[in-house]
């Protein structure tokens, strides 16, 4: 046997799939991207990251063959590639999932997946091979589908599935996610996250857009950060922290965020002068509806809440934070229990009941329950307050534009102007619309139901400074949100719901999110206690 001294050659460097050299994109006044680099390998999950507006969106229709570049290349496999359109692009094997689904709801799974492509033999679909076909791709997802089943039935988490299964059977290598998980439950989130790992254990390439860093260190292997159309940075995830990815983002520490002293300010002035309740529920209880009339919904559910303080309401989903929100606004009926507004008892059976009394609610979805997409900012910003703009029915149109550039001004809602439709702003600022709409009625309680969800980190930070104005002016917050970090910072003290019923309460100083997922989840005495 000859044994050799050589040292072992080195293996040589691995090369991207997908490199995209100093791209730009202008439109008329907007430089949206100025020479973007960055690289994706097979078998990595890519974060990309950065605020609205950071250039995301744009540098994504490029590679998905939405708009052309006007400047720089895209390298496929070591060759420059021109996507002209998105059929090359699916050509190309790059596949986008977006944030809103491209499926057709009356049509079969199956249909859905190999839409335009079906087996046929002539003019004649060939069924059985369709759903073959399907349930192959299912299974290699380790999804349980039915293929048949019409895709208007299916779950967020299913259709999601769906659109997946569509990019495998276009021969994918390249799936770009985008805000994946915005809709999802925690266990879905966690299913999709070992899909995206089998994906990439067969070698694809994932480039994963979020506003969730969380998300970012849980299924990423590296982060690239985009900040006003330029790349900021690009991390390692071994060598990324929260605070590192905010800094690039946004050009400040992540505590910035949340403004604690504000909090600190605001309990020193409560504790100093406590002020009586403007809001009380006492025993609140309800039963279920639907299939399981006799489930329990809510059930002896108490707490007050004064003016200036911000009542975080966490738990986890299905626990009965909306609920609660709903039976106050007046939204939902409850069967048992009381209601106290401003140190009177009342019975709230319609929103416009709970508007009348200065309740306003900022919803958890707000294109579906709070905006009218359609409208204008200013038209939408009036909706609360139609009464007091109007003199026999007919809407005063200068003080309706009034109150929309004095909101617009006050919010800091980037608009070029009034008139625009909501549709097209971006979510941080619809989120800013509504919360304008609640503040033309000078509410003396606003509950907001997921604040920040779905808006960057920039946007959150003016969120949170919103929230802690409208505090600081006697409005009295109760915030429900799934983010621990903006229940802990952000909550005078925070009320945590399991099964229907308040688990717990914490003061500020005892709430960290060991303490409130311990109650969340029934575990308590098994999570040691924060230093």
């Amino acid at each position: 046997m000859v044994v050799s001294d050589m040292a072992a050659p080195e293996e040589p460097p691995r090369a991207p799939l997908l490199r995209v050299e100093q791209v730009s994109k202008q439109f008329p006044g907007v430089l949206a991207l100025n020479e973007v680099s960055l690289e994706v390998y097979p078998g990595e999950v890519l974060g990309l990251v950065g605020e609205n507006g950071a250039g995301k969106s744009t540098l994504m229709k490029i590679l998905s063959g939405v708009y052309q570049p006007d400047g720089g290349h895209i390298v496929l496999d070591g060759k420059p590639v021109v996507i002209h359109n998105p059929r090359q692009a699916q050509d190309l094997g790059i596949s986008i999932i977006y944030q809103e689904f491209n499926l057709m709801p009356n049509l079969s799974v199956e249909e859905n997946v190999f839409v335009g492509r079906e087996p046929n033999s002539g003019k004649v679909v060939r069924w059985g091979q369709l759903r073959k076909q399907t349930e192959e791709l299912l299974d290699q997802l380790g999804v349980r589908l039915d293929p048949g089943a019409a895709v208007r039935s299916l779950s967020v988490a299913e259709q999601q599935m769906v659109e997946i299964a569509k990019a495998l059977s276009l021969n994918a290598r390249i799936v770009i996610m985008d805000e994946p998980t915005s809709a999802l439950t925690d266990r879905e989130v966690a299913a999709l996250f070992d899909i995206i790992r089998g994906l990439k254990e067969r070698g694809l390439a994932v480039i994963y857009i979020s506003h969730r860093l969380e998300e970012i260190f849980t299924i990423c292997d590296r982060v690239t950060v985009l900040r006003d159309g330029e790349l900021a940075g690009e991390l390692s995830i071994e060598e990324a922290t929260p605070d590192r990815i905010v800094r690039l983002m946004v050009g400040r520490p992540l505590g910035d965020l949340f403004r604690g002293e504000e909090a600190e300010r605001r309990l020193e002035s409560l504790a100093a002068r406590p002020p009586e309740p403007v809001l009380e529920v006492r025993g609140l209880g309800r039963t279920g509806t639907g299939q399981d009339p006799a489930a329990i919904v809510l059930e002896d559910v108490s707490f007050a809440l004064r003016p200036g303080e911000i009542v975080g309401l966490a738990g986890l989903v299905g626990s009965g934070r909306t609920e609660i929100a709903r039976a106050i606004f007046g939204a939902d009926d409850y069967d048992r229990g009381e209601i106290i507004v401003s140190g009177k008892q009342t019975r709230i059976r319609s929103p416009r009941e709970a508007i009348r009394l200065g309740i306003g609610l900022v919803p958890e979805d707000r294109k579906l329950q709070a905006l009218v997409l359609n409208l204008a900012i200013r038209e939408n910003m009036a909706l609360s307050v139609l009464d007091r703009l109007s003199r026999f029915g007919i809407v005063l149109l200068g003080a309706e534009r009034k109150l929309a550039r004095d909101m617009v001004q006050a919010l800091r809602v980037r608009t070029p102007s009034i008139e625009q439709k909501v549709l097209n702003l971006s979510g941080g600022n619809q989120q800013k619309v509504v919360i304008a709409k609640w503040l033309a009625l000078r509410p003396k309680i606003l509950i907001m139901d997921e604040p920040t969800r779905g808006i960057d980190i920039g946007a959150k930070a003016e969120v949170h400074g919103l929230m802690h104005q409208l505090a600081a002016d006697g409005v009295a917050i109760l915030m429900i949100s799934s983010e621990l970090p903006e229940i802990v910072h952000m909550s005078d003290r925070v009320l945590v719901m399991r099964q229907g019923r308040i688990a717990g309460e914490l003061a500020r100083h005892e709430a960290t999110q060991e303490a409130i997922m311990a109650l969340a989840t029934g575990v308590v005495g098994t999570i040691a206690p924060a230093a």
